[in-house]
């Protein structure tokens, strides 16, 4: 019997052994029946036989609906008895033919069979061993023209001002722009993968023939395209959400490319909203590698390939090389030009990687000339060297309740080496959370103040500017240490004493808010300058505490202050090169011996009411809780609880006889300063509260984190909520509630449970999210990278490496030969931002 005929028989057999419960197949039988009919329809051989398929197809799909088991025995039994007559009548017919293509027009292309393909070193698809070997490909290199690269993208053929305002959407005005939009992806026509070797989770290109297309209305009133694609080796569905317009060009008979990641439904292989594009002959007869480039509105493919292969080939031999030669061939580099030419029309798979991999350096040595070139901008600054007694930091050690630990005093060295020169700091401090990075950075303040010199720490909220305060005043007064709050609730009265103070030099410290940059304020003697969380200010804000350092040797000049920031998250190291190359980095890598680990558990929704529970018995013993949601109001488009709805409905029905507070990021600032106070002196025994409580102050008395939708959140961003707890006595828990499933979160929530290690979870998160949200981190001043990624660690370490020596070298690239490289450079900064 055939496949198809075959597999319907054992699905009934299976069917009728459970009971007639619909519970045969995942999905039903009606679900079976939507795939079932397309390969039964293939391999039916007459039209008896058809006629079969399409009377078996209605009652296979009306199959759930019926009544009960009775009914749809008889079913089942109708169709069973259909299959035997079919066996009957066919004979040695019946059994499964060899798989043949579609039916076709007579001109039209078969979809390629290969052998299976491997993996090249770059991730790229190579042919099988027995393949030719690919020639290296070659480029009549020209006079450099930087003018006639300069030149508006209308110089070239066919474009005119509706298509140059086209490309100037996608960031081409000129042609030099235009020849650095790669392409998204490569269609390889030498390698395309039959459908029947699919493999779930692999990113792969394909060639079919739609046999079929519907659309249909679902839940959310959202439009569903469905194709049914086939390529002689067997049929695959592809989905599009929200195209409607998609059914009108996806006919029956179309021969299509498609390439997106293999998913899977109901246990079978499926794209979800995959790209796709009319397949043209041409390639496929020659088995080249097309680029698929970004567009817009009134840009098709067909056109930006033939702009682009006009601009390339007319324009790439002209491009000038930036690349020092020893570099290039130090690192087995292609030529620029040839790079340029090459990742755009690619000769093979091997052009392809090698072009990539130039353009992947380029991108990196830039960023790293631009951080090599940020930081001896600083240093050229004038710094005041301030004298460092290792007698003051005994004493301030000894003073202490605790020890430090190996990690805090190495970092301690680090930042006062760095205060003794007459170069300023600009120094990065990351531990994770608890691990003594404030008491670090009050070292390092004492020494300042001992030294005749003032510190100023600007924190990113009231709160945490007064809880800083009241820590380090404790500490650092009976040192004869004077330590003033300046917020912008500070009393007029008070706040004019503090400028006094400052101004001459009789308060030694500083804490506060942005309060501190006024133009009002004006320091003695500032010396260092301590920067809490500093991803939470802008450009402008810590540029302006910078400049507020003190003069130098009683002249009109003033001397920058030493600079110490802090992060609040634990940082890859591939990311802190990239984010922050220009500072030098201090890491706390152990935790202070005693710090509790929090207890941490993932639950389904369905455990809620226990979480809610516990947290009602930990108030009763008096403790407080935080209950964390992702939103602030509801969401058509994320189905996710809500703050300011959940408050509500929590405070009149969950925990009726407690006080809760809110606080989320829609506040105002006094809003939010009132509900953390209330949390924090304990008024309020549980605080509903979105991300805004990621970072910040802390509350010994809590020791119950709740959060809500805890798959929509980061591994950092959910460690950093976890780290609101467990700061006082007694034993901490976090719960982390997920209300939908995923891989990655799945991945997420486990990596979670396993560990409190926020350094481990960082690298965890940038492997399983990528870089974006780690970028966000940094306000500005990070220009995008196209091909690289910040991940490459190899190559982004060669890159810093090169970069660091040529700038020793060269600091301003004024050498004759570097300067089309500083031409580069300019380029390639000029959109970012200061990242001072």
């Amino acid at each position: 019997m055939a496949r198809a005929f075959s597999r319907l028989e054992r699905v009934l057999d299976l069917e009728a052994q459970q009971g007639y419960q619909n519970k045969a197949v995942v999905g039903g039988i009606r679900q079976f029946a939507i795939f079932w009919v397309e390969q039964a329809r293939e391999e039916a051989v007459d039209e008896a036989d058809k006629a079969f398929v399409e009377q078996a197809s209605e009652v296979l799909m009306e199959y759930g609906r019926l009544p009960g088991a009775e009914a749809r025995q008889k079913s089942v039994t109708a169709i069973k008895a259909g299959l035997q007559t079919r066996r009957e009548r066919l004979g040695d017919k019946a059994q499964p033919p060899r798989q043949t293509a579609p039916k076709q027009e007579k001109k039209q292309a078969k979809p390629p069979q290969k052998q299976p393909t491997k993996r090249t070193q770059a991730g790229q698809q190579s042919s099988s061993p027995d393949t030719k070997p690919e020639a290296p490909p070659s480029l009549a290199v020209k006079e450099p023209d930087p003018d006639g690269l300069s030149q508006s993208v209308q110089a070239l053929k066919g474009v005119g001002t509706k298509i140059a305002e086209n490309l100037e959407k996608l960031g081409a005005k000129t042609i030099r722009e235009l020849l650095y939009i790669f392409p998204r992806r490569y269609d390889d026509y030498s390698l395309m993968k039959p459908i029947k070797d699919l493999v779930y989770g692999e990113q792969v290109t394909i060639i079919g023939t739609i046999w079929q297309t519907r659309s249909r209305r679902v839940r959310g009133n959202q439009t569903l395209v469905q194709s049914i694609i086939n390529d002689g080796s067997g049929s695959v569905q592809a989905t599009w959400f929200n195209q409607p317009w998609l059914a009108e060009k996806l006919k029956a008979g179309l021969q299509i490319v498609i390439s997106g990641k293999v998913d899977h439904y109901l246990g079978r292989l499926v794209f979800n909203s995959p790209e796709w594009e009319p397949l043209a002959i041409e390639p496929l007869k020659t088995r080249r590698i097309v680029p698929v480039y970004p567009l817009t509105q009134g840009l098709s493919s067909n056109k930006m390939r033939d702009i682009m292969r006009d601009a390339v080939n007319r324009w790439t031999p002209h491009i000038p090389e930036t690349l020092p030669e020893e570099i290039r061939k130090r690192h087995e580099l292609y030529p620029l030009p040839l790079a340029v030419n090459q990742v755009h029309f690619p000769q093979g798979q091997k052009a392809l990687h090698d072009a990539r991999r130039r353009i992947v350096f380029d991108e990196l040595f830039l960023l790293q000339l631009g951080m090599q070139g940020f930081k001896k901008d600083w240093q050229a600054h004038t710094g005041n060297p301030l004298a460092v007694e290792t007698a003051v930091l005994d004493d301030f050690r000894a003073s202490l309740p605790y020890s430090l630990t190996g990690a805090q005093n190495r970092v301690i060295n680090e930042i006062t080496a760095d205060m003794g020169r007459n170069i300023p700091m600009n120094r990065l401090l990351q531990g994770d959370v608890g691990s003594g990075k404030t008491v670090v950075a009050a070292s390092a303040m004492v020494v300042a103040a001992k030294a005749g010199a003032q510190a100023a720490l600007m924190a990113p909220t009231e709160i945490l500017a007064e809880q800083h305060f009241n820590g380090l005043n404790s500490l650092l007064t009976p040192l004869g240490i004077s330590v003033s709050l300046l917020t912008g609730s500070t009393p007029a009265a008070e706040k004019e004493q503090i400028y006094a103070g400052l101004a001459d030099g009789s308060i030694h410290i500083a804490i506060g808010t942005h309060a501190l940059i006024q133009e009002s304020v004006s320091f003695h003697q500032l010396g260092l300058a301590v920067i809490d969380e500093q991803h939470r200010f802008g450009v402008d804000q810590r540029k302006a505490l910078r400049e507020k350092g003190m003069p130098v040797n009683g002249s009109d000049e003033t001397a920058t202050p030493h600079v110490l920031v802090m992060s609040a998250t634990p940082i890859p190291r591939t990311l802190a090169l990239s984010l922050y190359g220009d500072l030098d980095f201090s890491v706390l890598d152990e935790m202070p011996p005693g710090r509790q680990e929090i207890k941490t558990r993932w639950l389904r929704t369905s455990e809620r009411e226990r979480a809610y529970a516990f947290a009602r018995r930990q108030v009763k013993a008096g403790r407080q809780a935080y209950i964390i949601y992702p939103l602030v109001e509801e969401s058509d488009k994320i189905d996710a609880k809500a703050a300011v709805a959940e408050y509500e409905q929590l405070q009149s029905q969950v925990f009726p006889y407690l006080k809760l507070g809110l606080i989320h990021g829609r506040l105002k600032a006094d809003e939010k300063e009132a509900a953390m106070r209330a949390f924090y002196q304990g008024e309020t025994h549980i605080l509903v509260a979105t991300s805004v409580i990621e970072v910040g102050v802390d509350v010994p008395n809590s020791t119950v984190m709740i959060i809500e939708g805890a798959n929509r959140f980061g591994l950092a961003q959910l460690h950093q909520f976890r780290g609101r707890v467990g700061r006082g006595e007694h034993q901490s828990y976090c719960m982390l509630i997920a209300d939908a499933d995923s891989a990655d979160a799945e991945e997420r929530l486990t990596a979670l449970e396993k560990t409190n290690d926020g350094f481990a979870l960082a690298e965890k998160d940038l492997e399983i999210r990528g870089p974006g949200e780690f970028f966000g981190r940094r306000q500005s001043g990070i220009p995008e990278l196209q091909m690289a990624s910040i991940l490459d660690m190899e190559m982004l370490t060669i890159a810093r490496e090169e970069a660091e020596a040529l700038i020793q070298a060269d600091p301003e690239l004024e050498k004759e030969e570097h300067k089309y490289l500083q031409a580069r450079v300019q380029k390639f900064w000029e959109t970012a931002g200061d990242i001072s």
